[in-house]
């Protein structure tokens, strides 16, 4: 087996409402750390607040060398877990960081759902932040959405894209 010092982006499974607390101690300690974070107004019954709240409940991303820092990180006050497919703890493909990100940045009414889906049109964004990015076609509470299937976490990101960015393929 090779040994490869090359860094990878894994999804570690946290406390339940720990994401932020678990962020800042992997950041104290060198990790590089991704915690996608929608700003989302709530309603109480004196007042409406902008919070920030995590897009992936109870996940959060660390881009780590896995031989080196798996155990440092699995060590860390809320961690859990990595997350596993099978037997196996697979990378995450840089390009789903990104296009995460690019959705943040760029699009309102993100949402993350658990589905999975059957025979929907694949389709390709040729327009806004996302140009380039393939992904399906998802209908939710009678509303058009663009996912693009984040199959390392069994979820997908289905964001809010104008029909005219999106061409079939």
């Amino acid at each position: 087996m090779t040994i490869t010092h090359e860094k990878k982006w894994y999804a570690v499974y946290t406390n339940p409402r720990a994401e932020k607390k678990t962020y800042k101690a992997l950041s104290d300690i060198g990790v590089e750390t991704y915690l996608p974070l929608q700003t989302t107004l709530k309603q109480w019954s004196d007042r409406k607040k902008k919070v920030e709240e995590p897009l992936f409940k109870s996940y959060l991303f660390v881009n780590i060398n896995y031989e080196k820092e798996f155990l440092t990180v699995l060590q860390t006050k809320g961690v859990v877990k990595f997350v596993k497919i099978g037997n196996e703890i697979p990378p995450i493909r840089h390009e789903i960081i990104q296009a995460i990100q690019l959705a943040l940045a760029h699009y309102e009414n993100i949402s993350v759902t658990n589905i999975d889906f059957k025979t929907n049109e694949r389709v390709k964004v040729v327009g806004g932040a996302l140009t380039g990015y393939i992904g399906t076609i998802v209908s939710k509470n009678g509303n058009t959405y663009f996912s693009i299937a984040i199959e390392e976490l069994g979820s997908q990101l289905a964001i809010k894209i104008p029909i005219q960015y999106l061409q079939k393929i």
